[in-house]
């Protein structure tokens, strides 16, 4: 099936149309997520390089568990949409509750592993200097790790039903609420102490608090989700619709942890290669996640789409949404890779006055450039297969492309060839180009075969 087909460009034109529309709000709630790292990363460098390097570090272990959580709970979306597609929406309000218990529960495990994080520090060998504030950080941090699943968990069964808007509306508010709150912890103000990386922790749990139990309140006042009945009456867990969704979500859980991971395990060697190189990766894959919140949006937006279709059996559909999803993705990629390379030295400058620091981020920007197609694609891709409930050989191809093939690269020449960050970042760059290739063919493979295939394939 070729990757671009214009026969019939108004119909092209149409699902192009409504996948932005959807993709929009999305991409502005992705953004507003990602500007809270930001915040987080932008008061700490100006706090000290050590705040930096020690909320660099502690992001990155909450990140690790928090990958499996996120990748779990994306069987929700899926799941909602193809039961939406089909005119099944009285069965949407009992998932959701039982998804909310499963959410629940996973926050639950998130907060007791971040609760005993310091054996971890001390095993990866985090530098002295860092380890004792990153550890602050992830205890302040760790409050909020029940919210955050649950947030995700009402976020999702919203995207579901193609409304998008309160993902978007939720994220700014969040992010508007976190500049103050974590400048003032942080620093002190208002006749509170100073607290330095753990002030930032304790300001993002508060701020995922608020978020969740707005998006809760919303969901049941809502008129637009009346008719869904989703907080109306209580339901005790049940196993067999769990496991369903644990059945789905687990291998997106996974795939998801194989690419965080990718980042994460990067940013804990370089951990070890001393704090300009720690805060200067920092820097530099803040903005490069920046830059992946829009194909992430858009492919958020393209599993909706594909689900909606694959629920009332149109594989033409399916096959458009797909077309849609990756022309997007191509373009806004293109954008994002022009102004990392071409304001790499500026943007590094906004973050520290560390001449050290922002000439080796403006330096990775270029590599974060070189890797915006093959990130884009490999997370469109992966969008379109969760729409299609196709997750477990998606999670092989993860695992194959992140760990066989990018690690070993980036582990060979930032450490034995000597290269430092520069080199890892080259690992990053080989396993995102190989899980594009591999999710992108697998997508199109399946699309060209029909429904019964993509059935088939799921078994």
């Amino acid at each position: 099936m070729p990757l671009f087909q214009f026969a019939m460009p108004a119909a092209a034109r149409r699902e192009i149309r409504s996948t932005v529309l959807l993709a929009f709000p999305l991409v502005v709630g992705q953004l507003s997520s990602i500007f809270m790292n930001v915040i987080d990363t932008l008061l700490a460098g100006h706090h000290s390089a050590q705040t930096l390097a020690a909320v660099a570090v502690g992001s990155a272990v909450w990140s690790m568990a928090l990958l499996i959580i996120i990748g779990v709970l994306m069987a929700v979306p899926p799941s909602v949409s193809q039961l939406n597609g089909a005119s099944r929406r009285d069965e949407i309000g009992p998932l959701f509750r039982q998804a909310l218990w499963l959410a629940a529960l996973l926050g639950g495990v998130l907060f007791a592993l971040m609760r005993c994080s310091g054996w971890l520090l001390i095993a990866i060998g985090i530098d002295d200097s860092v380890r004792p504030e990153a550890l602050r950080f992830l205890l302040a941090i760790s409050w909020g790790a029940p919210a955050l699943a649950m947030y995700f968990c009402c976020r999702y069964v919203s995207e579901g039903v193609a409304w998008t808007l309160p993902t978007m509306l939720f994220g700014i508010a969040g992010l508007l609420l976190l500049a103050p709150l974590g400048y003032g912890l942080m620093f002190g103000a208002f006749g509170i102490p100073p607290m330095g990386a753990a002030g930032l922790g304790y300001a993002t749990a508060t701020v995922l608090w608020l978020q969740v139990l707005g998006f809760l309140v919303y969901l049941g006042r809502s008129p637009r989700f009346a008719e869904l009945a989703l907080l109306r009456r209580l339901d005790w867990p049940r196993w067999r619709p769990q496991w369903e969704l644990l059945r789905l979500g687990l291998p997106m859980g996974v795939a998801v942890f194989m690419e965080g991971g990718l980042f994460v395990a990067t940013a804990l060697i370089i951990g070890t290669m001393g704090t300009v190189a720690v805060a200067a990766h920092q820097i530099a894959i803040n903005l490069a996640s920046v830059t992946f919140m829009i194909p992430l949006g858009v492919g958020m937006a393209t599993t909706v789409r594909v689900g909606h279709a694959v629920g009332r059996g149109d594989i033409d559909g399916v096959r458009g949404a797909g077309r849609a999803g990756y022309t997007i993705t191509l373009a806004t990629q293109l954008l994002s890779a022009c102004v990392l390379l071409f304001g790499a030295g500026f943007i590094a400058r906004l973050y520290t006055a560390d001449a050290a620091v922002y000439t080796l981020a403006a330096t990775l920007m270029v590599y974060a450039a070189a890797f915006q197609f093959s990130d884009g694609l490999q997370a469109l891709s992966a969008g379109a297969l969760r729409g299609l409930k196709d997750t477990r050989v998606p999670m092989f191809y993860t695992a194959f492309a992140y760990w066989a093939v990018g690690m070993p690269i980036g582990w060979w020449m930032g450490k034995v060839q000597g290269q430092g960050a520069e080199g890892m970042w080259w690992g990053l760059i080989v396993g995102l180009s190989m899980a594009a290739l591999l999710l992108t063919t697998r997508f199109w493979r399946l699309a060209g075969r029909g429904l019964s295939a993509v059935a088939t394939a799921r078994v």
